[in-house]
């Protein structure tokens, strides 16, 4: 069955099959629970579910694997959010003397919606995505991964598709989940450029002397700006497009530029043209005039819902959650193979449901043969279950990022002994 395939009025018969045969429980558990880092810790952690009719319950919170995989299965949720990791259990949280319940950890997240990027795109506008604008995804993943790896020292940032039209990033380095409120919102403002609602024109202004993190993604932008901008957006094309353009260059550059393009009409020579006026311009006056790297950036750059970073209890849409509108998996997003990661491409809830009913292979009927009398069947089940689908690819890339968390933990445990030794 086609991704195109999917039906939204199969969903309530396509979830049930969903929490109780291709879910992957048992990695979720281990996320979420980090090795045990602390006493409650996968306890107090908030979940909210989305059910039928847009029914929204908060507060959810869960003892066990066990028990969090029986209310999955029993409630059959059309979304999951996660929220914090609270001082005591989020579901009984009104049992709790006001004040007393606080918000105390959260993975660092970040958010990337397409509908932020209305104003810079032509192929498609609101909820709707295509290949040429999804390249918007490609250069923000690859931006705000330096930035956080290389100027923050996270190494454990795990990239997600939302479902539809956008990208999440949970940061789940201890140092990253007990970041203060105040913390979140310095990186998320360390990160931010583009700035101003509709009515700013000029959304990114640089200051003299360049940052080092606005040049290293300037060099990111650099890669795809052709492709993307003058080639895909065509924002050097017609004379709406060209407009916008001009709008962000100083008023004697911009009468000359149109002197130029009456009969220079090749968007890429256009740019050329544009470019080596804002270098004429540096070495003439005494500082700034980056006004061609302001439009790169104004029309590449990250866009970034800050708020969602900034709070500590603020709640995103999990991984393995199912997007209602589209039948698409949540699924983590491979950061080496990421310029041919496609959004069509991921597997719909009626597709992995549809592989199930595949005859099986060879190779698994002797599996089930040979697990059919040992114990956890159930589980055992489970992993075969979606390791017979297109989810399968998705799951063993989450469980290697896992696998890193797990190593690090380790060596920090390690590091930790021998230094308690040298006393």
């Amino acid at each position: 069955m086609a991704a195109a395939d999917y039906h939204q009025a199969s969903l309530p018969d396509l979830l049930p099959l969903y929490y109780r045969r291709l879910f992957p429980f048992s990695q979720y558990h281990r996320w979420l629970n980090y090795g045990g880092v602390t006493k409650n810790y996968f306890q107090n952690r908030e979940f909210s579910f989305t059910l039928k009719d847009d029914i929204y319950v908060r507060y959810q919170s869960f003892s066990t694997q066990n028990e969090l995989e029986k209310e999955m299965q029993k409630m059959n949720p059309y979304k999951i959010d996660i929220g914090a990791v609270y001082s005591h259990r989020p579901n009984q949280h009104n049992t709790v003397k006001s004040g007393s319940f606080q918000a105390l950890e959260k993975e660092l997240v970040f958010d990337i919606d397409m509908t932020d990027y209305d104003d810079v795109r032509s192929c498609c506008s609101g909820a709707d995505i295509c290949p040429k604008c999804w390249t918007l995804m490609t250069i923000a993943i690859r931006i705000l991964d330096r930035a956080l790896r290389d100027d923050f020292g996270f190494q454990h940032c795990l990239w997600v598709y939302s479902g539809r039209r956008g990208v999440h990033c949970w940061v789940c380095d201890e140092a990253a989940r007990k970041l203060s409120v105040a913390a979140r919102s310095a990186v998320a403002e360390y990160l931010s450029l583009v700035k101003g609602g509709e009515e700013t024109v000029r959304k990114v202004v640089l200051s003299d002397p360049i940052h080092p993190f606005v040049m290293e993604s300037l060099t990111v932008v650099e890669r795809y700006f052709s492709q993307y901008a003058l080639l895909g957006q065509d924002i050097l094309g017609s004379k709406e497009a060209v407009d916008k353009v001009l709008a962000l260059l100083p008023e004697d550059v911009r009468k000359k530029l149109l002197q130029y393009f009456q009969t220079e009409k090749n968007p890429e020579t256009r740019w050329d043209i544009l470019k080596s006026m804002a270098q004429d311009k540096r070495t003439t006056a005494k500082k700034g005039h980056y006004f061609e790297m302001e439009i790169m950036l104004q029309y590449c750059y990250p866009r970034l819902d800050v708020n969602v970073s900034k709070g500590v209890n603020h709640l995103l849409k999990s991984p393995f959650s199912v997007h209602p509108k589209t039948g698409r998996i949540s699924v983590p997003i491979d950061l080496r193979e990421l310029d041919c990661f496609d959004p069509f491409d991921v597997p719909t809830i009626s597709l992995i449901c549809e592989e199930l009913d595949q005859p099986k292979t060879e190779e698994e009927q002797e599996d089930t043969m040979e697990n059919e009398n040992k114990k956890e069947a159930g589980e055992r089940r489970k992993m075969r279950d979606y390791k017979r689908t297109s989810l399968a690819k998705y799951v063993k890339l989450f469980d290697q990022f896992l696998e890193g968390m797990a190593h690090s933990r380790k060596g920090e445990l390690l590091k930790n002994s021998d230094l308690q030794k040298d006393f």
